[in-house]
Order: C-alpha cells, then sequence, then structure tokens
C-alpha cells in the first residue's frame, strides 16, 4: 500500500450503509440445527401458555425431530402425536428455521383453507411478529407490501404458502422444496379431481435434490389412517423411557400404568376416581411414580433402522410423555367416556395415541351360546331398570325386553315375535300383553317396563304413529334410525303430525304423537363393544339359558349380523355398517340397539332406583298379613226406596 493510499484509508472510518447492507445478504447463515436456532431465536408469544423463550429442555422428545431435519440423511420426517405434545410447535419452529437459517419455498398443507388461515392467523403470525429476526424478513400483512397475505408470505429467498388439502391449483402449480402437512388424517381423499394430496405435494418436489417433507398428525382409524401408513415405511421410533432398577428403555403406555379406579353414583352421575400407582417396567416389574419417570433419561429406539435408508424418520408420541398433561386426567378421560365410542375414540386417538379399531367382532354364534347362564328368576339380581324395543316388520313384531343395572351391565330378559300385520288390533294387544306385564325378582319384588320405543320406519309409519299414542301413558313412543358417523345415539325429540285427513265436519285431524330420531351407527357400536367384554360387571351383557326366553342359536346370528367396513362415497372413504355374508336377519340387533336407546333416554337415577327396590323389601318383611274382614252390610234409605 502507497503512503498516499495510506493516507486515505481510515480503519475507523463509518463504513457506508448501502455497502454494508449488500454485504449481509453475502454472510453465510449460522451452523444451527433447529432446536439450536429455536433455543436461539425462538420467543413464544403473549398467547402462548409459557410465554417467553423457546426450551426444547423442557419438550426433550422433540430435539431428535428437529434435528432430523436438518440431517443430509433424511428426506422426510413422519410425527404421529397425540394432543398437547408440541407437535404444532415443531412445525412452527421449522418453518421458523427455514425463513432464516436455510431459505427456499414452502409449502404447509391443513385440512381445508378454512384451516390454514386459522392456522395462519393465530400461530404463524404471532410467531412472527415475536422473534425479532423473522419481524426483519417477513413483512406483515398489514403492511403495503402485496407479496404477503394471510395464505402467501414472501421472504428474503423463499416463500411460504398455506393452503387446504382440496385444493389441486395449489398443489401441482409450481415447484416446492419445503413440503409440511398438518393433520394428515383429516385430509381430503382428493384434491378435487386429480388424485391424493399427499402425492400431488411430493411431485413437486423431484427437482429439488435437497428436497424435505414433513407429516404431522394425530391417529386415527386403523387401516384407514394415511399417518399410520406412512410412519411404517420410516423407522418406527417410539419415545421410551429408562427403568431406574434395571437400566432397560420402555414406552410408557395406557396398558403400562397401574392404576386403582373406583366409581360412585352421586345425584344420579357417575363419578370416577383413579388412584395412579406408577409405571410399571416391563423387564423387572418395579414401578415408578410419573415424578420418578419424568426425571429418568429417555430416548427414541426405532424397531425399523433400516428405513434410515430411504431417507425416512418416523416418530410415534403419547400424552403420557407430555410435561403438560398429568397421568391421572388421561385415565379419567378414557373412564368418563368408555360407554361412548365415538367419544373414546377421540380419547384414544388424542390422549393414549392409539389407532382406533373396529375390526371384527371377536365373539361369534357358539361363543355367544357358551355365555348362556341360569337366572334364578325373571329377573335377576342387579336389574334395576327395565326398556323394550320393537321392530316392525310387515308381517311382525319383534321386540326384546333388556334390564340395565349400574355402569351399562345389561340383562337380557325375553326376546320374542308378535306374528301379523302391524296395523291389526290382535297384533298390539298381544304387545300390550309385553308392555303391562310386571317382571318379578325371585323374592317377589316386581318391576314394570320404563320406556318402549317402536321403530316407526317401513310400510306402517301412520300406523306406529298412531298405536304410540294410544299408548303414550305407557311410556310407548315412535323412533326414526338416523345412520351416519357423528350422529349421536339420543337426540332431541320432536312432535309429528298423524295424517291429515279432513273429517265430515270439514276440520282437519291434527293429532301428533312424540318422535325420537335414534343414532343407530353409534348404538351399534356400544353394543359390539359391550359384547367384546368377557367379565361380568361394568358394561358385560348377560344373557338367559331358558330356551323360552327366545335367546338361540337365531337370536346371536341376527346380534351379530353386521361389520363396520370402509367405503369410497362420493365425498370421500367413510366408515360403514353392512351386514355379514351368512348372516340373514339383523332384527335382533336393532332391538337390542332401540331397548339401549331407551335406557339412554331416561338416564335413570340409579341411587334412587336401588333405594325404591330396597324400601318395597322392608315393606315386605315388616308387614304383616292382614285378615280378610267381611264387609258390613250396606243402610237401606227408606226414602230413597220410596223415591
Amino acid at each position: 500500500m502507497t503512503a498516499t493510499m495510506r493516507k486515505k484509508f481510515n480503519p475507523h472510518a463509518r463504513p457506508c450503509p448501502i455497502i454494508k447492507k449488500c454485504l449481509e445478504n453475502f454472510t453465510p447463515p449460522e451452523n444451527l440445527t433447529v432446536d439450536e436456532w429455536a433455543d436461539k431465536y425462538r420467543i413464544l408469544p403473549a398467547t402462548s401458555a409459557e410465554a417467553g423463550p423457546w426450551r426444547t429442555n423442557r419438550t426433550p422428545y422433540l430435539r431428535e425431530p428437529m434435528r432430523a431435519f436438518t440431517d443430509p440423511k433424511v428426506s422426510r420426517i413422519v410425527m404421529v402425536a397425540s394432543s398437547q405434545v408440541g407437535k404444532s410447535e415443531l412445525e412452527l419452529n421449522i418453518i421458523g428455521y427455514i425463513i432464516m437459517q436455510d431459505p427456499g419455498s414452502i409449502l404447509y398443507i391443513q385440512p381445508s383453507e378454512g384451516d390454514g388461515k386459522k392456522f395462519s392467523r393465530q400461530r404463524i403470525a404471532p410467531m412472527i411478529r415475536a422473534c425479532k429476526g423473522l419481524r426483519d424478513k417477513v413483512s406483515d400483512v398489514k403492511s403495503r407490501d402485496g407479496g404477503n397475505t394471510i395464505l402467501q408470505k414472501m421472504f428474503p429467498g423463499g416463500s411460504l404458502t398455506i393452503t387446504g388439502s382440496n385444493s389441486a391449483p395449489a398443489l401441482s402449480s409450481m415447484p416446492i422444496r419445503y413440503v409440511i402437512g398438518d393433520e394428515r388424517d383429516r385430509w381430503a381423499d382428493s384434491a378435487g379431481t386429480e388424485g391424493d394430496p399427499w402425492e400431488l405435494a411430493q411431485a413437486r418436489q423431484i427437482t429439488f435434490y435437497n428436497r424435505k417433507s414433513v407429516e404431522v398428525s394425530t391417529p386415527t382409524i386403523k387401516d384407514t389412517s394415511k399417518i399410520e401408513a406412512s410412519y411404517y415405511q420410516g423407522t418406527q421410533e417410539r419415545w421410551m423411557h429408562r427403568c431406574p432398577f434395571c437400566g432397560e428403555y420402555n414406552e410408557i403406555n395406557f396398558e403400562s400404568v397401574k392404576h386403582e379406579h373406583i366409581t360412585n353414583y352421586v345425584n344420579n352421575r357417575e363419578h370416577h376416581s383413579v388412584k395412579i400407582i406408577g409405571h410399571a417396567c416391563p423387564d423387572c416389574g418395579h414401578v415408578y411414580t410419573q415424578s420418578q419417570m419424568r426425571k429418568q433419561s429417555a430416548k427414541w429406539v426405532a424397531s425399523n433402522p433400516d428405513a434410515l435408508k430411504t431417507g425416512c424418520r418416523s416418530f410415534w408420541l403419547t400424552a403420557f410423555a407430555s410435561p403438560w398433561v398429568n397421568w391421572e386426567s388421561i385415565f379419567l378421560d378414557y373412564y368418563r367416556n368408555e360407554n361412548d365410542p365415538e367419544k373414546l375414540k377421540v380419547v384414544y386417538n388424542t390422549k393414549l395415541g392409539k389407532l382406533w379399531e373396529y375390526g371384527d367382532l371377536a365373539q361369534t354364534d357358539d361363543k355367544m351360546l357358551q355365555r348362556l347362564e341360569e337366572y334364578p328368576a325373571e329377573l335377576p339380581d342387579g336389574v334395576l331398570c327395565i326398556t323394550c324395543g320393537v321392530d316392525t316388520q310387515d308381517d311382525r313384531l319383534e321386540y326384546e325386553v333388556v334390564g340395565w343395572g349400574r355402569s351399562g351391565e345389561s340383562w337380557g330378559i325375553k326376546k320374542g315375535y308378535i306374528m301379523g300385520v302391524p296395523d291389526s288390533d290382535d297384533v298390539w294387544q298381544r304387545l300390550d300383553e309385553v308392555i303391562d306385564h310386571r317382571y318379578t325378582f325371585a323374592d317377589g319384588r316386581g318391576l314394570m317396563l320404563s320406556l318402549t320405543l317402536i321403530d316407526s320406519g317401513g310400510h306402517f309409519t301412520q300406523t306406529i304413529y298412531k298405536r304410540c299414542r294410544e299408548r303414550q301413558t305407557k311410556k310407548v313412543f315412535a323412533i326414526k334410525g338416523r345412520g351416519g358417523e357423528g350422529i349421536p345415539i339420543v337426540n332431541p325429540a320432536t312432535r309429528v303430525v298423524i295424517g291429515d285427513k279432513r273429517l265430515h265436519t270439514g276440520k282437519i285431524n291434527r293429532a301428533a304423537c312424540w318422535l325420537y330420531p335414534i343414532g343407530v351407527d353409534a348404538g351399534k357400536a356400544i353394543i359390539y363393544q359391550n359384547l367384546q367384554i368377557d367379565v361380568p360387571g361394568s358394561r358385560y351383557c348377560h344373557f338367559p339359558k331358558d330356551n323360552e326366553r327366545g335367546y338361540d342359536i337365531n337370536y346371536f346370528n341376527g346380534l351379530l349380523s353386521e361389520r363396520m367396513v370402509r367405503k369410497r362415497t362420493a365425498s370421500g372413504y367413510k366408515m360403514q355398517w353392512e351386514k355379514i355374508p351368512g348372516h340373514k336377519r339383523n332384527e335382533p340387533l336393532d332391538c337390542r340397539n332401540y331397548a339401549l336407546a331407551a335406557v339412554k333416554i331416561l338416564d335413570p337415577d340409579w341411587n334412587a332406583l336401588e333405594e325404591k327396590l330396597n324400601n318395597t323389601v322392608k315393606l315386605q318383611s315388616s308387614e304383616q298379613p292382614r285378615q280378610e274382614q267381611p264387609r258390613p252390610k250396606p243402610r237401606r234409605n227408606k226414602l230413597f226406596d220410596e223415591w
């Protein structure tokens, strides 16, 4: 350097801001993994449960999936997780890392565009506002930058496009380096008419050698779950804790946690209490509490490590690993909903991290016949309430009388037929004998039917309405079965008009009766779940051995006549009930379904019913039989006789 140049050069001079800004674009990014970036830059907004700097140590099970994203050997990450474990934070950290560290085009797919807008407003926008590094690269939606909207975010070197799984144009319009799919099991089966949304999205990554894809979802139904299929294509890793005694690593799950369950009845409602004993190690049998296990070391253990050769790592996580979920709350949710399959399915998916399995009924006709038992009387002990379900056919009425006890335990009392056209008086007089009958215990106590439900479908709808109206004082009501997923077994009753014929007086007959819509699919699911139970007690189904009661091979052939199958419809694949080949009739299943709906409608006070039965016993034992006294002859009224 010459003297003149040294004279002009001032090392302390302030650099030109324009040149400085240009040089910043050539500064290489920091050598960080996703978890390291999150620990250094991610700030959780005030709306979060734990606002402030992100700490991966709070959710250590997310560290490995985040690091897998920066592993050059991994091109695909699959995360199957329960609720409240931070799976959405995994996606947000990956998005933030891409924007600041390794920019590129991102396609973020939600089940629908509405879900995408909601996630953008409630999760992505607050994350960008809370992190200075992200604010400097992504302008706010309210700014004048036309490239940034709710569903489109532009940043130096890349873009974030948010769309729904049913939007074919967004899934197949331009090359994409990163694809992130959220709640994969809730996606549409087809993006319009162009096929599977995930395949369309992955087809846009072909030109990128450094492509990455991430699938995240809670599990749903076995054999139909999309995330389940993706999981088995990967390394199949589970989060396992080390046993303090033997040092072996095992997963904490519903089966490994020992507990005591107690059911009490207060004000006609079941109250469940659970006492957690602890996680029992499958190898040594030692039991440790939740706080003790959370202090132990844990790691991901792969059952299919060879899948890493294909670049796919898959992880499965349950709520037992979450720092925000108490084990007791998981079991309470399970027992509170164990009698409702639709609610129990949610617990399986979101808490237990399990796939809901319909499957074929494990019971068979022969197995059910082996379960027949001797009743000591018409009503066995334990029955507190009895209902009746009646199915209508063109040439007969079929009915079943069912006894109910606490915790959903049931007893078949009588199954029968009444042959004849349903609009004839003789048929209904014979049904009245069933309805008006007093069903007795061994000690002489008795119960009357609390509620009878009669199917109004078929060719005699108006007749059923009329006959039920005549018997409303006997608590006989008409029902209409409604199939479909998500329809509860019990729905509010409506008043329906019986006929609309003008009488000779010119007036209109507007007599009405009550009609209950019944969710038959939900009822079938409950019945089949209960039939799986082999130990008498809660939800167990008892059946009598007496041949005259009607519980023979034909009854069980009809009771076990349907199964849940996956069928393709115009709106995609759905689970539907269909008749099993070889089973001709399903009326026994329908009758049991209506009797079940009846007790659900009643929602009886079991304490009051039991107290009433006990008081009846006390009266019978304390009262002395009274001798019949001759009635005095009435006096003759002479005035009356004369009149």
